[in-house]
């Protein structure tokens, strides 16, 4: 590079003897003595410190311009407003429509009204779909209105029995009146729902229109002497002293052997139709649900059998059920013995109950009605219905009729 400068180069393993001595490390002083202060290096001259070489300098000449443009004419660029106005004879017009006649613009209801025969009738054009469709054999099944179920879930109520099956009598107490028939034209109607082709009849245990002995009698044939022709179904919830003498005489005296099944109670669905009846008469829920299902103007349920210990007994287990269905206190109590109401109320006060409700565990022809009013009366308590015809009692007629035949317990 002209009028630069170079600095020499000195390799460390140059053997010429212008090459100048490495520095060497001064010895360590001895212990005690002190450093030696580090000696000042010269500085070193301009010629020895490299030098950025000097760029050159380009002649104001040899730089290139850019080229003049030439001005712009001022005529040249366009000017608003400049333009002539445009011609109003130039800007092109619709052509004027002529205007439309009143009488050709369509009017509601001059049209032509159509003509009824212009019109399809569908009675006379569409096929009807009995004539389509091909029937195998002249009419269709009709659908039965329910089916049963089979295996070990069926349910109990409704029995499989064979044609030569005994007899289901139902057992009334009282006399016939229009409550009782009533009554046992829906039990009786119920049960040959649940047992098909079984002879189902109703004899009374007292009065003489319809009784017990005239259901009993049956047309000689060449049946077994020794198979039962009847089962015999009390329709009474629990034991009753009465007319369970009255049923078992007449049994007795029949000549054709029948089969005697027990009371209808006690069971759960007598429970299940207890809460019903309460619930009917607005003193408690329908629905079994968690927590309390009685109202809260009642805490507490008086259960009334109609007579006897073993059926204030009887009446004692379906109350305990009652309880657990309502969780809320209940007692059992007999219709015939004040003193055992009483009792009862006591228990109940024992358990807190302030607002008692009566809750009849009777079916309805064992019992007068002016027995139930009296008690309450007497009580000032709410009491509702008794059980009657309702669905748990044609069940428990049925159950007692299929638990007849599986004991084969002979009567007389």
């Amino acid at each position: 590079m002209a009028g630069g400068s170079r600095l020499p180069y000195v390799s460390v393993s140059d053997p010429s003897p212008a090459a100048e001595p490495l520095p060497r490390r001064a010895p360590p002083p001895e212990p005690g003595q002190e450093m030696p202060a580090p000696a000042a290096e010269p500085p070193r001259s301009a010629d020895q410190l490299p030098q950025r070489a000097a760029k050159p300098v380009w002649p104001a000449e040899e730089l290139p311009r850019r080229a003049a443009e030439p001005p712009r004419q001022v005529d040249e660029l366009p000017r608003r407003g400049t333009q002539p106005p445009r011609q109003a004879e130039e800007l092109p017009r619709r052509a004027a429509e002529p205007p439309r006649q009143v009488d050709e613009l369509p009017r509601r209801g001059t049209q032509p009204p159509r003509q009824a025969e212009e019109l399809p009738r569908r009675a006379d054009e569409l096929p009807r779909r009995p004539d389509e469709l091909p029937q195998r054999g002249g009419a269709l099944p009709r659908r039965t209105s329910r089916t049963r179920r089979s295996g070990r879930h069926r349910s109990p109520h409704r029995l499989t029995v064979p044609s030569d099956a005994p007899s289901l009598v139902l057992a009334v107490p009282g006399a016939s009146c229009a409550a009782s028939d009533e009554l046992t034209s829906e039990l009786a109607a119920a049960a040959r729902l649940s047992c098909p082709g079984v002879d189902v009849r109703v004899g009374y245990l007292a009065g003489n229109v319809r009784r017990l002995e005239d259901a009993l009698v049956f047309p000689e044939g060449n049946e077994d002497e020794h198979a039962p022709r009847a089962v015999v179904v009390p329709l009474l919830a629990g034991p009753h002293p009465d007319f369970d003498a009255v049923l078992a005489r007449a049994v007795d005296q029949t000549s054709t052997p029948v089969m005697l099944a027990s009371h209808l109670g006690p069971h759960p669905l007598l429970a299940a139709a207890l809460h019903t009846r309460l619930a009917e008469a607005g003193l408690a829920r329908e629905g079994r649900a968690t927590g309390l299902s009685i109202v809260t103007s009642a805490n507490g349920v008086l259960v009334l059998a109609d007579r006897g210990d073993e059926a204030v007994q009887a009446a004692g287990v379906t109350a305990v059920l009652l309880a657990a269905r309502l969780a809320t206190p209940t007692a059992p109590a007999s219709l015939g013995y004040p003193g055992s109401v009483e009792s009862a109320l006591a228990r109940l006060r024992e358990t807190g109950v302030s607002r008692p409700v009566v809750a009849p565990c009777v079916i309805g022809p064992e019992t007068p009605p002016h027995e139930l009013e009296i008690i309450r009366n007497r009580l000032d308590a709410p009491c509702a219905q008794p059980l009657a015809a309702h669905p748990a009692v044609a069940q428990l007629v049925v159950i007692r009729y299929g638990a007849a035949l599986a004991s084969l317990t002979m009567v007389g």
